[in-house]
């Protein structure tokens, strides 16, 4: 017999956050609505989507902007990050050479070294994709190499054994174990993408038609407009969520057939 849809795991795992994030809603334009609270403190979820609906053409084009700057830094994170996983995994001498610089850019803050990257290249929409590609690369490089280094040591010894060359023990062996790590690492850095994007954009103060989000949030700020520093607010939430829900499908349909991590 057939479990009510309610009943499954997965519906479970879609239907519960979006009806509580709904309940949520309803509460606070109810209670907002009640103790009549001013918009210039808090907007209610009615005004905000009146922003959203009267504002939507310039918040789509600064979506569009900052999704253009979180993509490619998350590209060129996911390329350095792997490159650089497999120079660690062939030396230990290497990775205790360049990790702690690595640990360097990730414990540095951006807001400190942006505007230095903003400086020393020219290009505005290349320097924030570099700002953000430096907080987005470090759990892509710490998970993939933490993968590669973490293979059964008795298959290790069979590849040697057979003599397997150093790349086919790379492609065969350690890049297969790595891949759950990797994915892993995916699904935090598309986050740290989109929010080193935001915070680049902030100290940029870019306008016109390379403005992100961020600007939009400076804009309504100055202005006093919550319901627009809400609207790109919850902009800003959905593609963060949007991002997290494509990696975490890429690794299900990675790893769904032969991982633990995706079959239960």
């Amino acid at each position: 017999m057939t479990k009510p849809l309610l009943n499954r795991p997965n519906a479970v795992r879609v239907f519960a956050p979006i009806f509580f994030g709904v309940c949520l809603l309803v509460v606070w334009e109810i209670v907002f609505r009640v103790i009549d609270v001013p918009i210039y403190l808090v907007p209610k979820p009615s005004d905000i989507a009146i922003a959203l609906y009267s504002n939507a053409h310039t918040l789509w084009q600064s979506l569009l902007m900052t999704m253009k700057i979180t993509l490619l830094a998350f590209l060129m994170a996911i390329a350095i990050g792997v490159l650089v996983s497999f120079l660690f995994v062939q030396s230990r001498v290497i990775e205790a050479c360049f990790m702690p610089y690595a640990i360097l850019f990730q414990v540095t803050p951006v807001v400190a070294i942006a505007p230095l990257i903003i400086i020393w290249i020219s290009n505005t929409t290349l320097a924030l994709v570099v700002c953000a590609m430096l907080v987005a690369i470090f759990p892509i490089l710490t998970n993939t190499t933490l993968g590669l280094r973490s293979v059964n040591p008795g298959l290790l010894n069979l590849f040697r054994i057979n003599k397997a060359s150093r790349w086919q023990i790379l492609m065969k062996l350690r890049v297969p174990n790595a891949l759950p790590y990797f994915f892993s690492g995916l699904r935090i850095s598309c986050g740290l993408a989109l929010i080193g994007a935001v915070v680049a954009e902030f100290v940029a103060g870019t306008g016109g038609t390379s403005a992100g989000l961020a600007y939009q949030i400076l804009q309504a700020g100055f202005q006093l407009n919550l319901p627009l520093m809400f609207a790109a607010l919850f902009l800003i939430t959905c593609a963060g969520l949007l991002l997290y829900i494509l990696m975490s499908m890429l690794s299900n349909a990675f790893l769904k057939k032969w991982h633990e991590s995706e079959m239960v």
